[in-house]
């Protein structure tokens, strides 16, 4: 096990343990490989700065801390030192609400949600949906029969059960979530099939040789890595990835696309972004191209969604074997709900969690940050820095599935968290953000988070803008 320091004693003993279980989970063998070498993490800086009645920020941490443990244990398998981590909670609690400090010029450009993305009283209690991409806007108020007018939605929804409401608008290829109580989703079917999921889970198929790309400054630098994700999860693995020294290239399809062509955003930070219609000859010829050099696929879509342009794990490990696959998706990977739709926001209504962060006792309410969206994320990096180490390793091709609502079964079964009546309002954010040059001209955004011995990570190339990038890897296979 690795060896955990800090400088202050605020929540060291639930932080401890929850870094323990990630990296037990991460690093659990049943084919008897050797466990890494231990490496030392240090926490600096104070607690109480992500303010919940759940443990956010030593999830948080935790989750960070785990994917700098696995790391750097990739980087000393790969001949660098890679003996000694850092973190400071200070730069979490900035990390994951990464989002609300992106800045192009003075401007913000977090879209936040939209005006229908949003809790709803009905008849018999609350529902939350998620209306911002049109096609999602469209199938909920298609659904219920009215306009876009948020008067028109909520009289509409007052009068229809809380149920009812989230089958039909999910039936229509839309997005609700009864808002439910911990013991209610527990006893649920989608939350009885989490119960017997991993938090990370993990499948060795095959015997594919190991691969060993040449090492370089950084612990995944050689590392390509095709990301086939949108909105917060699988972008903060893929750029979390980057930092680290892969080379990122991110997938979006152009008749659904996840911001303004061109623009620049937090979820692009040290990649490269192309549009490709994976449903043409010529987009399969280029996912092909791209697949037979890459050596990490993030799948960021419900569960089977990508599996007709050959991305399913059968077909990956067929087709490309020794390539890591991480499948991340909202529900989980079995159970009733696992080809549903999700965000973070409505995963946090029907697991509890919305519940719990009620300030009234009556009226919903939501964590201080999208922890299940960057928990998440930050756990999927580790999976695949951990699954690169086993495969230079051991070989095979290596598998590992993530969900959100399993990251929520984690977050809620720590119970709650200390009091922090001094917690502020918004982290303080200042030291942990960093210019960049991009597309669009200056911007700034959050920094990676965490030193490597004692150095910082970086975002390491010019922020992009979407979808403008030809498809290619830029370094010669």
């Amino acid at each position: 096990m690795s060896e955990l320091r800090q400088d202050t004693e605020v929540s060291s003993t639930l932080e401890s343990q929850l870094i323990a279980e990630a990296w037990a989970t991460l690093c659990s063998d049943p084919l008897g490989m050797q466990p890494p070498q231990p490496v030392r993490l240090d926490l600096t800086g104070t607690s109480g700065q992500l303010r919940s009645q759940f443990s956010v920020e030593q999830t948080a941490v935790a989750c960070v801390g785990a994917a700098l443990l696995a790391g750097a244990a990739l980087h000393q398998q790969r001949g660098g030192a890679g003996e000694r981590v850092s973190l400071d909670r200070g730069h979490v609690a900035a990390a994951v609400r990464s989002e609300r400090y992106f800045r192009r010029g003075e401007q913000p450009t977090g879209s936040g949600f939209a005006s229908l993305s949003r809790f709803w009283r009905v008849a018999d209690g609350w529902v939350r949906t998620h209306a911002n991409y049109p096609w999602h806007r469209a199938a909920l108020v298609q659904t219920l029969g009215t306009s876009e007018e948020v008067q028109s939605v909520a009289s509409a929804l007052a009068e229809l059960r809380a149920l009812d409401i989230e089958e039909s608008v999910f039936a229509a290829g839309g997005i609700a979530a009864a808002v439910r109580s911990l013991e209610v989703w527990k006893a649920h079917p989608q939350g009885q099939a989490l119960a017997t999921e991993p938090l990370i889970g993990h499948e060795l198929v095959g015997d594919a040789p190991p691969r060993r790309r040449p090492a370089g400054g950084l612990p995944a630098s050689g590392i390509r890595v095709l990301d086939l994700t949108r909105v917060i999860a699988g972008p903060v693995c893929t750029r979390f990835l980057a930092a680290l020294g892969a080379e990122v290239l991110r997938l979006d399809p152009p008749g659904h696309p996840d911001m303004r062509i061109g623009a620049v955003g937090d979820t692009l930070l040290g990649k490269r972004s192309a549009l490709v219609d994976l449903g043409s000859a010529d987009g399969q010829s280029t996912l092909d191209s791209l697949l037979e050099h890459a050596d990490v696929v993030v799948c960021g879509y419900r569960p089977r969604a990508l599996d007709r342009f050959g991305l399913s794990a059968d077909a990956l490990t067929e087709g490309h074997p020794g390539v890591v696959v991480v499948y991340l998706d909202a529900w989980g990977h079995s159970g009733p709900w696992s080809g549903r739709r999700g965000f973070d926001s409505v995963v946090q209504a029907p697991t509890g969690i919305a519940e719990g962060e009620s300030l009234t006792g009556t009226e919903p309410g939501a964590l201080p940050c999208q922890l299940l969206d960057h928990g998440t994320g930050y756990l999927a990096a580790a999976a695949i820095l951990d699954g690169l180490r086993r495969q230079s390793a051991q070989g095979g091709t290596h598998l590992r599935r993530l969900s959100l609502a399993r990251t929520a079964m984690w977050l809620t079964s720590t119970g709650a968290a200390a009091p922090s009546p001094d917690a502020p309002d918004e982290p303080e954010s200042t030291p942990w953000l960093t210019e960049l040059h991009s597309v669009e001209g200056p911007t700034t955004a959050v920094a990676p988070p965490g030193l490597i011995d004692d150095r910082p990570l970086r975002w390491p190339i010019p922020l992009t803008g979407y979808g403008k990038d030809q498809p290619i890897w830029s370094s010669t296979p």
